[in-house]
């Protein structure tokens, strides 16, 4: 089983490709998306689902493979009981999924709200290493929002802070990747074109973008009007830091 939902599956023509002689199953699928922006100064995204116990090595042969140096995770393990993401790190030390070693290096509770874990990743067919930054936001519940708008947004700018290198790809999960991976990727994707000068965004257009490239990208209305709720907050922090 490698789908977590059968609502959400990846495009065939819009999905990470794993390379099928270094997967266990032989395989190249994982249910994950590239999110690219129209404006290639952008980050590309990795949309995808939170791994399930079989697929956990696919999941770090893409970040691998993808050449991610860190990863946005949007949902507690469970809900009410019912699983969310299978854990797919070790709780300490370290952990060999395939061919992958992952070790544990430090675990940092920022807030109430979310955490920063740090990785050391290590290809045992190449022996090379990199380190990965997962920053887990707890309190996001599936088809819900956050509690507040400033809390996603302090948490966004923590994953998107220099001293974490800046990233060009970065996977971002939730439980089926899409929901609150979508919305995530909606309001960093409207702020950092913003923040590139762009004088105006349709942002129901941007969605639109979104959509086309993995399914179910922001499934409700209240996860939209969020969307459009945080971008205001920012805009607004910005604006009010200027120089008057």
């Amino acid at each position: 089983k490698r789908n977590r939902s059968d609502a959400v599956v990846a495009y065939d023509h819009s999905r990470i490709t794993l390379k099928a002689e270094n997967n266990h199953g032989n395989s190249d699928y994982i249910n994950a998306s590239p999110i690219m922006d129209h404006d290639p100064r952008n980050p590309t995204y990795i949309s995808s689902q939170g791994p399930l116990p079989t697929t956990v090595a696919d999941f770090w042969q893409m970040v691998w493979e993808s050449g991610c140096v860190v990863v946005v995770m949007l949902t507690p393990l469970a809900e009410n009981g019912v699983k969310q993401c299978h854990r797919y790190w070790p709780d300490e030390g370290s952990d060999v999924y395939h061919i992958y070693e992952v070790n544990l290096v430090s675990e940092h509770i920022w807030c109430e709200d979310f955490l920063v874990r740090s990785f050391y990743l290590k290809n045992l067919q190449t022996n090379e290493t990199r380190t990965v930054t997962q920053f887990h936001f707890l309190s996001w519940m599936d088809r819900g929002i956050p509690n507040a708008a400033r809390t996603l947004l302090d948490f966004r700018r923590a994953a998107n802070s220099p001293s974490v290198a800046t990233p060009q790809t970065s996977p971002c999960l939730c439980s089926d990747g899409a929901g609150r991976s979508g919305t995530y990727i909606l309001i960093d994707m409207v702020l950092n074109r913003l923040a590139k000068g762009a004088k105006e965004i349709d942002i129901a257009a941007t969605l639109e973008h979104l959509r086309d490239q993995r399914a179910g990208m922001v499934q409700t209305k209240e996860q939209f009007e969020f969307a459009l709720t945080a971008v205001a907050e920012e805009v607004n922090a910005i604006l009010k830091a200027l120089p008057q």
